[in-house]
């Protein structure tokens, strides 16, 4: 049934407007802009990348820039694009709304909002991944696609968010996407018991607040709070005194991440009796994502053991 349901779709969307692509037409040389007008990726293709222009640049896949970003592997990116392709084809959803139709019509900025869904087991533990952006915009194909994908390929249901730019509209958003997560968790799959918040940057505070704030504090109505906050190069020191078990991530040669800023709340939060634990890589700057090829190549099997630790 699954094989026909792709047949059927591949033969529909030949029929649309716009470049269709197979999986294995994408690699570093295919223009971004064919990937946000596939028709095979619907209207969400084009949360794939900064809805604002102005913060990316490059052509194609392989020239691809993020704003604040380094370190960016354009494997990765034509990684996760086929990814898209290959279980969009197979009939498997991927993207998923986290408001309404009605919702989006009352607020149009709504409309760039959904959570990409990177499948592990069935039943397996869940990951909400938020990319940064300086709340500006959402680095998501660097900053919380590439975390996703290999937290799927770990076992684990892993989901990339994209929010809305500000630091209030981005944390309800993600207060409404653990809500919408834990009423659809039978049919999605997914164990948001002991669920863990990702983030990198301004995603690594929206993780840090709604652990510690809860869904409550951001319209959503009470919800369990996540297990594990991992937390990447952001200098946010305040401290709450009921934070979640944290990891944290950074270089020392942040310019706009003090370590020290982050190892004082890391110690901090050990103080109040709840464990945390901190990794600063010597010489290296902003945004390194995965870290492939980096000194903090690693951190993230170190990050998934932090949270497997939460759930023993």
């Amino acid at each position: 049934m699954k094989g026909k349901l792709a047949v059927l779709t591949a033969i529909f969307l030949l029929s649309c407007k716009g470049t269709y692509m197979n999986a294995s037409d994408i690699t570093t040389k295919t223009k971004i802009r064919d990937i946000i007008s596939d028709p095979g990726l619907g209207d969400w293709g084009r949360l794939l990348f900064p809805v604002n222009e102005g913060y990316y640049s490059g052509d194609t896949l392989g020239d691809l820039q993020l704003t604040w970003y380094s370190h960016i592997n354009p494997q990765k990116t034509v990684e996760i694009v086929r990814y898209m392709k290959e279980h969009t084809l197979s009939g498997e959803q991927v993207f998923f709304d986290i408001y309404s139709e009605a919702e989006k019509r009352a607020d149009p900025a709504k409309q760039n909002t959904g959570l990409f869904f990177f499948r592990g087991k069935s039943g397996a533990k869940t990951a909400i991944c938020n990319a940064g952006g300086g709340f500006a915009y959402v680095g998501a194909m660097h900053d919380s696609l590439p975390h996703a994908l290999e937290l799927s390929k770990k076992g684990y249901n892993a989901f990339a968010l994209i929010y809305r730019p500000g630091a209030q509209t981005a944390c309800q958003d993600l207060a409404r996407a653990i809500a919408f997560l834990h009423q659809n968790s039978f049919p999605l799959g997914i164990d948001m018991n002991g669920y863990s918040l990702w983030g990198g940057s301004a995603g690594a505070r929206m993780a840090a607040w709604l652990g510690s704030l809860g869904t409550e504090y951001f319209g959503e109505q009470s919800y369990p709070r996540p297990a594990a906050v991992i937390m990447q190069y952001t200098g946010l020191g305040e401290v709450y005194g009921n934070e979640p078990p944290t990891y944290n991530c950074v270089g020392t040669s942040d310019g706009i991440a003090s370590w020290q800023t982050m190892e004082r709340r890391i110690n901090a939060i050990k103080a109040n009796g709840t464990d945390a634990q901190i990794e600063v890589f010597r010489g290296l700057g902003h945004g390194f994502g995965l870290g492939q090829g980096t000194v903090a190549e690693g951190w993230i099997d170190n990050a998934v053991k932090f949270w497997e630790k939460q759930n023993e």
